[in-house]
């Protein structure tokens, strides 16, 4: 049984593990996934109690609400969808950001049709840059929450600053946030700042875009978008990889993959924060599932902690900002 967690404090009932739907669709320009493989698994994933969709207006241009829309068609109530908006993409590359009211009341229009409903549970600024007042982005999405368009308020990416700001605008239900063993910030001030102000945490990126699965070997292919970030190039990679051998041993001793142990320890930092997993085949599910029920001991959980302490890995990523 798929157990279920409070988002933020009095927030609807939801799976304590999301299923992240991005890598269905080409963001970057790459493939676009079998489409019917990608329904399927968002299928599965509801028959197996996980209803926390995760996408976003702008994962391959709509395509990927569009793909959401079909897997819940007759089946909308199995569903919590979490809709990301706010990113500007054209030919493959991000430009920036668009968080005019007038923006905001257009793109959520869109989203409804693609998707197929007439509201959507938990609807969020993909990030907030400054480039039009926190008071006007998050105002207008209480808006469309009391229009009937929007159920949930959540906010993705931000600072804790910028969510305390947030929080006293309009209660905020959830805070999407990239969050592993490999990329521990967060729990300085922004995760604290979360829990102090009851809200849940939707926690991506688990395995640090695959560093952590134990499958990644030094030098990475040329074409390789890892690439862009430091943490993936030249000495930083060799000596990141030596770091993650400690977790395939531990993985192997416990009989589990590296992938699902870094799971579980996101997991296990908290009854409030969900880890999003993303899946785009159905091979993928049980595995991911039964992540959800390992545990550790408090030494495993010490051994962890201090090996993959802040700073322990080296070089960032997009998520260090």
């Amino acid at each position: 049984m798929m157990t279920t967690i409070a988002l933020g404090n009095n927030g609807p009932l939801v799976s304590k593990l999301g299923l992240g739907c991005m890598r269905m669709s080409s963001i970057w320009g790459g493939a676009t996934n079998d489409e019917n493989e990608s329904i399927a698994t968002i299928q599965m994933a509801l028959d197996s109690g996980i209803n926390f969709l995760n996408t976003g207006d702008f994962y391959g241009a709509g395509h990927n609400e569009l793909l959401v829309g079909k897997a819940i068609k007759g089946r909308r109530d199995d569903a919590f969808i979490s809709v990301k908006f706010g990113a500007i993409f054209y030919g493959g590359k991000m430009l920036g950001l668009d968080l005019r009211p007038v923006a905001i009341r257009n793109f959520i229009n869109y989203s409804l049709v693609r998707l197929g409903v007439d509201t959507i549970d938990l609807y969020q600024p993909c990030r907030l840059d400054g480039s039009v007042p926190i008071e006007d982005v998050i105002g207008t999405v209480a808006d469309l929450i009391k229009e009937g368009k929007v159920r949930y308020l959540g906010v993705s990416e931000i600072t804790s600053e910028q969510l305390r700001q947030a929080n006293s605008i309009y209660p905020v239900s959830a805070l999407e946030i990239g969050y592993s063993l490999a990329d521990r910030q967060i729990e300085n001030d922004l995760l604290p700042t979360a829990k102090e102000l009851g809200i849940g945490v939707v926690a991506f990126a688990n395995t640090a875009e695959g560093l952590l699965t134990g499958e990644m070997n030094a030098p990475l292919p040329a074409n390789d978008y890892h690439l862009h970030f430091s943490r993936f190039q030249g000495e930083n990679l060799v000596s990141n990889l030596e770091k993650v051998d400690m977790l395939k041993q531990m993985a192997s001793e416990k009989g589990y993959t590296p992938t699902q142990l870094a799971i579980a320890w996101v997991n296990a930092q908290g009854g409030h924060i969900m880890p999003l997993v993303s899946m785009s085949r159905r091979s993928r599910l049980p595995e991911n599932i039964q992540a959800m029920e390992i545990t550790f001991t408090p030494e495993e959980m010490n051994r962890l902690n201090t090996h993959f302490s802040q700073g322990a890995i080296l070089g960032g990523t997009y998520l260090q900002r």
